[in-house]
């Protein structure tokens, strides 16, 4: 599994992610609208933890830029 999220994308993700489970939380979302931002926000949150995007990975996208993809252990 090859990193393809870059570090301004993670930022993004990240703080979006606890945007939408905070919102939750404190109810400012609710309902059926209120879990698909919960689940939504968990996502944005694991994608931006291990820098790896599935829809990015099926389209080619990576923005990483020119980055070691893996750098060595």
């Amino acid at each position: 599994m090859k990193k393809n999220v870059g570090t301004i994308d993670r930022t993004i993700r990240g703080l979006a992610g606890i945007a939408l489970v905070v919102a939750y939380f404190l109810g400012a979302i609710q309902g059926t609208l209120g879990i698909v931002g919960l689940v939504f926000g968990i996502v944005l949150i694991a994608t931006a933890a291990i820098a790896w995007c599935p829809p990015y990975n099926l389209i080619g996208l990576n923005t990483r830029g020119k980055q070691d993809s893996n750098p060595p252990a």
